[in-house]
């Protein structure tokens, strides 16, 4: 697997455990129904592990991507300037980024197979 597959994901399931604590944070000083969507963690740093899990994690992410969004549309709430909920909304952040990067290594890698295949 290529090296910047491996570091992507590497970097990606170190901001998923950060967004697990920040989210335990926020779960533990606001009501149930402010606490944000979980992320599932990728069990590893390889490419079997991301192909199986990545539309669900993918599907998640865009949940916490939502409810960032919510959070930010209120005009006065605590939540809002809460640390651990910008410390939740600066890991979703690097969440989105990441999984765009991946995303793209995905595409990349996936032409690269199926034209390898062609000859």
């Amino acid at each position: 697997m290529e090296t910047r597959l491996v570091q992507l994901l590497g970097s990606f399931i170190g901001v998923t455990a950060d967004y697990a604590l920040a989210r335990l944070e926020l779960a533990y000083r606001y009501p149930p129904r402010l606490v944000p969507p979980m992320i599932d963690r990728l069990s590893d740093a390889s490419e079997e592990s991301l192909r199986e899990n990545w539309s669900a994690v993918e599907a998640q992410l865009e949940g916490a991507i939502r409810y960032v969004k919510q959070i930010e549309a209120l005009s006065s709430t605590p939540i809002r300037s809460d640390a651990a909920f910008g410390w939740l909304e600066r890991c979703v952040r690097e969440l989105d980024q990441y999984a765009r990067a991946l995303r793209w290594v995905l595409t990349v890698t996936e032409r690269e197979n199926s034209e390898g295949e062609g000859i």
